[in-house]
Formats: structure tokens, sequence, C-alpha cells
């Protein structure tokens, strides 16, 4: 085994880097993974472009499928060989109030992966075991990659939410979120309304898996949804506060706008739309290791896939610069083999 790895380090705002780095042993509580497959995300720009506070170098990537190769002192149910991801939380403490909860997500003690400690643009990173997700067999490993992030947040969305079987819920968006929301959606027996910009993603959504299309731009989607009876709920893929806030009258009384696409403006919404109707307006945040095993067991049993650009681990810089074009169909995922 060599005493090195190569990584992908943010130096500073903007600039990716190839390097080496030596190979360390975890510590207490962590395991060693030797890296197949990272999604590029968009929200590895937290980390990239320094939108949240980071100390650089870091390697961003939180989208991580591997196979643990080493195993630190204290870890249980874990051994060299397993093959695991890691997404978004890097692994709860377990003993904070909300961890005393079982609210897992909202841990104290949580650090983000790739941002507060390093990630997956690398052949090696170190993670913390209760932040680990069991990959099952059926999924490769640039398959399952996109799936601990963008899976995991529109799958809990989804079934988190008060929409049931047969019931219309609404996806905003085609994008990265958006194409995997809606085969999740169709597979859980709701009546799905894909809604995007555009005649040309008419086919698009209903390969997915839509009943129905809706072009925001050639009519008022609101409108459209309430021709259908109105949504129960609404999940927000799109990363625009706009988008979401003007289809919330598109929903069903006592209908939920649920929000996972994170735009940064205000979103702007009535109380008499919220009031008179009984409306909610919620938001869905990742999931825990065990949600990641939950979003993977049913992308493998129902055949829900993510559309992926692939590129090497040498090709970072460009694979993240055609994830921020908006231009990628639909997830960039870096293979450690190529």
């Amino acid at each position: 085994m060599t005493e090195h790895y190569r990584a992908v380090q943010a130096t500073a705002p903007g600039e990716l880097v190839l390097t080496e780095l030596p190979l360390t042993d975890p510590p207490a509580g962590h395991v060693r993974i030797r890296v197949e497959a990272c999604g590029i995300c968009h929200s590895d720009g937290a980390t990239v472009d320094a939108v949240f506070p980071v100390e650089f170098p870091r390697v961003p990537g939180h989208e991580v499928v591997g196979r643990i190769d080493a195993v630190g002192d204290g870890v249980e149910g874990w051994s060299a060989g397993d093959r695991v991801g890691v997404g978004w939380l890097g692994g709860q403490c377990n003993h904070c109030a909300q961890c005393r909860l079982g609210d897992f997500v909202n841990c104290e003690n949580q650090g983000v992966t790739g941002l507060h400690s390093d990630g997956g643009y690398a052949e090696v990173m170190i993670a913390r075991e209760t932040g680990l997700v069991r990959i099952p067999d059926e999924l490769g490993s640039v398959d399952a990659a996109p799936l601990l992030c963008a899976g995991l947040t529109t799958f809990n969305a989804l079934r988190n939410s008060p929409a049931r079987p047969g019931d219309t819920v609404a996806i905003i968006g085609l994008g990265g979120l958006g194409h995997l929301a809606v085969q999740y959606a169709r597979h859980m027996g709701f009546r799905v309304v894909a809604i995007a910009r555009g005649p040309e993603k008419a086919e698009l959504a209903k390969d997915l898996g839509a009943h129905h299309y809706i072009d925001s731009v050639a009519t008022d989607p609101a409108e459209e949804l309430l021709a259908l009876g109105g949504a129960s709920v609404v999940v927000g893929t799109a990363a625009s506060s706009e988008a979401s806030a003007r289809l919330l009258t598109g929903l069903a009384p006592r209908g939920t706008l649920v929000v996972v696409g994170v735009g940064f403006e205000p979103l702007q919404i009535a109380g008499t739309d919220l009031v008179f109707p009984g409306r909610h307006v919620d938001g869905s945040l990742t999931g825990s290791s065990a949600d990641g095993e939950a979003t993977l067991d049913f992308s493998a049993l129902q055949d829900v896939r993510s559309h992926n650009e692939v590129f090497g681990l040498a090709e970072a810089a460009q694979a993240y610069a055609r994830m921020s074009s908006g231009e990628a169909r639909f997830r960039v995922v870096l293979d450690m083999a190529r």
C-alpha cells in the first residue's frame, strides 16, 4: 500500500488543485475508506466557492462511495472490505440534546462532509462511524453516489410528506434533484405532475414517470395544478424561492409546500394563501445514515437511477465547472477508476 494518495483540494475560492496527501490511520470512532466514486453536488459550492466559512485547503465532496480498508479503535459493526457511503452529514455524536431525542439530522456536534472534514474528491477519506451508509450490492458505485445526497434529499421529502398513494404530488424542476424526485414519486404511488420551463422537457418528464407535465413558461402552473384538482404536496427542487412560492396557490386545501432546493432570497407568500385554505410550508434537509440506507434500498428495489455524467479524479475542476454551468444531464460523478 502506498504512503500517499491523490486528492483534489480547494485551495482558495474557485480553485481546485490535484495533489498528493499522506496516508494516515483512522482515529477512534472512524474508518478509512478507499473511495470508488464521488458525486459533485451544487452544495459543494459551500466549500469550493467559500459560500460557507471554510478553512483552506479542504477536499470537497459529500456523495462518497467506497470500501473500508482500516478501522479505528472503538468502531463496532463495520469491518475492512465493507462497502459504504457517506453523505452531507458527517455522523452524529449520539450525546447532544437532539441526538437524545433521536433527531440525528440536527445533531449539535455534527460536521458537514467536505466542509468541516476532508471529503470524497480523493482516493482515500476518513469518515466517522455514525455517518456510514451501507451500499446494496445491486447498485454500482457511480450509480449510488448521487443518491447519498440528491436521492436522499428528495426521497425523504416525499416519504415524510403528508401525501398518500393516489394523491397528486407536483415536482418543481427536472434537474439534478427533480429528475430523481419524479422517479421516487411515481414509485411511491402518487399521481405525479412535473413542472419545468419549456415544452421540450415534456417527453423527459413522461419518461421519468410523470403522469402530467406543466410548462411554467407557457402557462400559470398554479392554475394548471388547480385544474387537476390541486396538489396535496408540491416539492420545490429548483434553487428558486420565487418558483416555490409561485406554486403555493396550486395546492389543494391543507396541502403542503416542501422546499428542498435552497434559494437564498426570501420566500414571499401571502398570509391569506396560507390561512384560509389551511396550507403549510415545510423544509426538508437530507437525512440520517439510516435514511440513506432506506433511500438506496428503495432505489435498488424500484430501479430508480440517477442520470450521470462521469469524469476522472484528475478532471475534477472540469467536472465541477460542468455541474456549475447547469448544463449537466443531470448529476456529475467522479469515478476513481477512470
